[in-house]
Parts: C-alpha cells; structure tokens; sequence
C-alpha cells in the first residue's frame, strides 16, 4: 500500500468569508461550499452535534487545497492562541510560491496580514517570509528566483 496523495490540509476559521477572501487574494480558488452535518461528520471528527460550514480552496495547478471550516455546532473552543511563535509545538503554517513575494504582500495587507520578522533571502536562491492571515493562520510565502 502507498500513499496516493495529500489530498487537503483543515484549517478551522471564526470568519469564513474572510478567509476565502485572503485565499482568494492570494490566488486560490474556491472550488465549492457546503455544510457539513450528520452521524459521519460525528464519527469523523470524534464530536457529537457536528454542523460547519466549509470552503474548499484550490492552488491554480489543482494539485493542493485548503478546506476552511467555521463549526456552527458544537461550539469552536476560544480564541486559542493567535500570536504563537515559530517554535510552538504542533502545525503551524501553510507554505506557499508566489511569482512576487512583494506584491502578494501587498494584497494580503488589505485583507489585515501582517509580516512576522521580516523578508529573508536565502543565497540568492529564495526570498522568504511568514505573516499572520485571518483568524491568526500563520502563511510562509516563497519567490523563487
């Protein structure tokens, strides 16, 4: 047996147009929305009373989505921890190529991101950075040169 593909990576929002939005902004793509409820919804996740809304985004190559998640029922825990450094234990990013790094900045700013550190350049190979986007989603940015 093999692993086929990472097919998508869940990410749990307080506003969900918002992030579709600086998704969208971004470059991806709404592929679909929907609500997702029912015992298999339960068993799944492991909570009883499960009711979210859900957008699945796609990178333009169709090869990557994010499913973005806004729990109706039950309840999303708090806020949880929006500024937690690098280091923090656990997942923490979501990495993505941009053809202009200082553009894709740009855009993003008026969707409330904001740079962490600063823009790095790796040996002339990449410029990199990491900004925080809505809900405290924590977004590396890379332009390959």
């Amino acid at each position: 047996m093999t692993l086929q593909r990472m097919d998508n990576t869940g990410i749990v929002v307080d506003d969900l147009a918002a992030a579709v939005a600086f998704f969208q902004e971004l470059g991806m793509e709404l592929e679909g929305e929907a609500q997702v409820e029912g015992p298999w919804a339960d068993q799944c996740v492991g909570l009883d009373g499960v009711r979210c809304d859900i957008a699945m985004m796609k990178t333009p190559d169709g090869h990557s989505r994010l499913e973005l998640a806004k729990y109706l029922s039950p309840a999303p825990i708090g806020d949880g921890p929006r500024n937690t450094p690098h280091n923090t234990v656990g997942m923490h990013r979501v990495m993505f190529a941009v053809d202009d790094l200082d553009d894709t900045i740009a855009r993003l700013r008026k969707h409330g991101a904001e740079v962490v550190g600063q823009i790095a350049d790796y040996q002339d190979i990449v410029r990199i950075c990491y900004l925080r986007g809505p809900d405290g989603i924590f977004v590396g940015l890379s332009e390959f040169r």
